[in-house]
This record gives C-alpha cells, structure tokens and sequence, in this order.
C-alpha cells in the first residue's frame, strides 16, 4: 500500500530519519485466513528478530483480529499490516465492512466467544478502532513493546 492508504496508523507519523519495518499482507475473510495470518505475522517477526514476549502477543492479537473481521464483517477480503517503528509494534487490520459503534469489549461473557478482545485488551499497550479512510470498512489496531536485536 502507498503512504497516506487507510492502513498507515494515525498515531505513527514518522519523523525524518526514524526507520520503520512495515509488512502488508491480504487474505480472504475465511475462517481458514487465521491460520495463514498467524504463519505470515510468525514469518514476518522471526525475519525482524522479535521474539519473547512481544512475539507471542502479535501473534495472539493477529489471530484475534483477524477472527473478528471474518467472524463479525461482510468482507471479501481483510488486510493486515505490521509496522515496528520506535520501539513499537502496531497491528492493524482492515475489514471491508463493519456495524455501527465498532468493536467493543465485552465484561459478561459466559461462553466461548466474546473473549478476544480481552485478550487484545489485556497483552498490548493500547488498542482502538477508526473508519477506514476509503469509507468502506474499519481499522482495528493494536499496539505493544517490542524489543528486537535491532532496533524496532
């Protein structure tokens, strides 16, 4: 994607002479798409070097919010993005469609669903949501340390 695309966080502008490491990456919204967003997300770390803890999280939160755009949107496709800027790695996922008042996070829930953003929640540092910029869906991102060998 070019900068200025939907998927370049708001809250990431980048400085003159800040490097950032950033890795795109669409797939269709099936429920087997999971799988390969957490293969590519696992991929695309490992080549960056991050490991531990931050690793595990992106991976997790990845798997979380991919699930929700295939689970909870009429898309035909999500796209992701990874960006490590700053010490940060942001995570963000577009969907192609999404209900009013966006993502929330639910306090009561007794069974099996309703619990990934809990978790988004409980292992990033911040997360949020926003209309993308092309009107058609919503960004999902989410945002934790990371510590690489070089620097993230």
């Amino acid at each position: 994607m070019a900068p200025g695309s939907a998927l370049i966080p708001r809250l990431m502008d980048l400085s003159p002479g800040t490097e950032a490491l950033r890795y795109c990456f669409a797939l269709p919204a099936h429920p087997e798409s999971v799988a390969g967003a957490r293969r590519l997300t696992r991929a695309r770390l490992e080549k960056w070097r991050l490991g531990g803890d931050a690793y595990d999280a992106a991976v997790l939160i990845v798997s979380e919010l991919v699930t929700n755009a295939v689970v909870h949107t009429a898309s035909a496709r999500v796209l992701c993005e990874l960006r490590c800027t700053g010490g940060r790695l942001r995570v963000s996922v577009q969907d192609q469609g999404h209900q009013p008042g966006g993502p929330r996070l639910s306090l009561t829930s007794d069974d099996e669903h309703g619990r990934g953003l809990l978790l988004v929640d409980s292992m990033s540092a911040a997360w949020g949501s926003h209309d993308a910029g092309n009107g058609s869906g919503r960004i999902v991102w989410a945002e934790l340390a990371c510590g690489t060998e070089r620097s993230c």
